[in-house]
């Protein structure tokens, strides 16, 4: 059973709150390195970090809002332009994934989409509780509470015999314990501390339901200010831009 490293390159939410990056969470093991989620900022974040995009082998994308996505446009240019990346690199999403970056990638840079690069991308389309094999790791997607113009998803991903899960933008709904039962780290989305706010979760609902997740570990992530601002109240662990945490 091998070490699985799980950075947090960025934990915040869409609006920089906190002065966060944007989604993305970085899994290493000894022989591999992927991301889960690459919103628009990732790269800088990557950069930051001095974690290299070129040693990225696959990036596993819960849902199609562009601080969760968007980044990819960004990620393959500089595979292209600047990494001179050879190796093949999977790209693993909801239904409707490839064509929507290819349309991101038109409307950021047009005619990127149409450029052949100097590697293989794969596209790999997950079905909903359907155990996916990707490389030598398998994701697991559950249906998330949270519209993005295509199906928004919750992500298993087990990893060295590890299992790693991330909830993704969703309100709270019961699939979430289904997610996340017994697994080893359990990062979910606290967008709110109490408001009644559509489409994400809240730290409060979180608390009512705590005695009822199994995982043996839990982090929040996805904060805006209004949870920032009351992290003296807040009983679970929180993520911040950089984090290490070892599984």
């Amino acid at each position: 059973m091998g070490q699985v490293d799980v950075r947090f390159v960025g934990s915040g939410d869409a609006f920089g709150s906190g002065g966060r990056f944007q989604t993305c969470i970085a899994l290493r093991t000894s022989d591999d390195l992927f991301l889960v989620d690459c919103g628009a900022s990732s790269l800088i974040a990557m950069r930051q970090q001095k974690i290299e995009p070129r040693d990225v082998s696959k990036i596993l994308i819960t849902h199609l809002h562009g601080d969760h996505f968007g980044g990819l446009p960004f990620f393959l240019l500089d595979a292209q332009i600047v990494s001179n990346r050879t190796a093949p690199l999977t790209l693993v999403g909801p239904p409707g994934f490839e064509a929507r970056l290819m349309e991101a990638m038109e409307i950021l840079f047009p005619g990127s989409s149409k450029v052949d690069p100097n590697f293989e991308v794969r596209f790999v389309e997950l079905k909903v509780r359907t155990p996916t094999a990707v490389d030598e790791i398998e994701v697991t997607a559950f249906p998330a509470a949270h519209f993005s113009g295509a199906p928004s998803y919750s992500l298993r991903v087990r990893v060295e015999e590890k299992v790693f899960v991330y909830s993704g933008d969703s309100q709270w709904t019961d699939t979430l314990i289904e997610a996340s039962d017994e697994a080893d780290l359990f990062v979910c989305e606290s967008y709110v501390f109490d408001k009644d706010v559509a489409l994400h979760n809240t730290y409060t609902t979180i608390m009512q339901h705590r005695p009822r997740l199994t995982c043996k570990r839990i982090i929040l992530t996805h904060m805006s200010e209004d949870v920032l601002s009351r992290a003296s109240e807040v009983e679970l662990p929180m993520a911040e831009d950089g984090l290490l945490l070892t599984l």
